[in-house]
This record gives C-alpha cells, sequence and structure tokens, in this order.
C-alpha cells in the first residue's frame, strides 16, 4: 500500500463509511442507516475505496478486512516522513538537502557528525532564538525539545559553533542569519 490509499482517507465521508465497515460487513443499506448518510453518497464512497484496495465486497456487503488495517500501518510506520516545509524556511536550496537528510517531519533525526552538515543543521536550529532576547537553559531546552531529546548535545554544539553564547545560565543568539521580515 502507498500514500495514495492514506489520501482516500481523507475525506471524511470515505472516513465515515471504511469506519462503517472495519471489521463487520454492511450492506449499502446497513452503512446508510449506521452512518447517516444517504445510498448514493454511501455508494461512491465504496466505490472509492474499493479502488484505493481498502475494502472488498462479499455478495452485497462490504468489508474493511483488519488485515488490511495492519498492512496499511506497517506501510505508514515505514515510509519516511518528508521534512516539514517550515523547517527549511530562510535556508538555501543546498542547505534544504542537508536538513531533508536529518529531519522527517518536524523531527531531527539525527545529530549530523560531519561538521558541514551539522553547523547546516545548526544554522537552522539558530533560527529559532530572536536576536537580542536572553533565555534560560529551561527555555532553551523546551525549544530545543521539538526537534530532538539530546538537548544537551544541541544546547552544546550551538555555544560550540557560537550560534549561542551562554553566561550563567542564560543563553542569546550570537551568530548565525537573522531571517528576513519583508
Amino acid at each position: 500500500m502507498d500514500a495514495s490509499v492514506l489520501s482516500t482517507l481523507l475525506d471524511p465521508v470515505r472516513l465515515t463509511v471504511a469506519g462503517a465497515v472495519c471489521g463487520r460487513a454492511r450492506s449499502t443499506v446497513e452503512i446508510a442507516e449506521h452512518t447517516g448518510l444517504e445510498s448514493p453518497v454511501v455508494l461512491q464512497a465504496l466505490g472509492a475505496l474499493r479502488q484505493a484496495g481498502l475494502v472488498v465486497a462479499t455478495g452485497d456487503r462490504y468489508i474493511l478486512p483488519e488485515v488490511t488495517l495492519r498492512q496499511l500501518a506497517l506501510a505508514t510506520r515505514e515510509a519516511p516522513e518528508p521534512m516539514d516545509d517550515v523547517i527549511g524556511y530562510g535556508m538555501t536550496d543546498d542547505e534544504r538537502v542537508v536538513l531533508s537528510r536529518f529531519f522527517s517531519g518536524h523531527s531531527l533525526t539525527q545529530i549530523p557528525t560531519d561538521h558541514a552538515k551539522r553547523k547546516v543543521v545548526l544554522q537552522r536550529l539558530a533560527l529559532e532564538f530572536d536576536v537580542g532576547t536572553r533565555y534560560h537553559e529551561a527555555e532553551v531546552d523546551t525549544t530545543l525539545q521539538r526537534f530532538h531529546p539530546d538537548v544537551a548535545a544541541l544546547r552544546r554544539h550551538l555555544v560550540d559553533e557560537e550560534f549561542l553564547g551562554r553566561d550563567h545560565g542564560e543563553y542569546w543568539r550570537t551568530g548565525g542569519r537573522v531571517p528576513s521580515t519583508g
């Protein structure tokens, strides 16, 4: 199963119909009664769900087999999530390529060991901190935690690479680019 199968379920009507036949065979009349949808709407949704391979017909009844849901869950779990577009905002095309290797969705999957790649990731993380604002260590940790659980390593790298300054538990931006306002 691929991502197009999931997109089939993004429609609220198709999702409602899929829920009505999940693990239990029902006729179109039963689905309409169960969901409160009109029969033509149910038939249209069933057609899309059958075409996507989610629902199977057994006589005059339709069912979304449990095994299909398991396969869908496995395929979804194994598929890498692309980098969130927000992560690449304010970065060059080359930097976005590097970031796409280390971000899944909004999460940093690993801290790069290669110095140049790590600097690109740190440059991106530095954009989370406003120039001229002082942050307590807990605030820095909260911000970094949104991206990766090893906040101590990220904090240390940000200071070592001079993206953040540190003194007595306070941090501030000392380097990196400033996003344009216009």
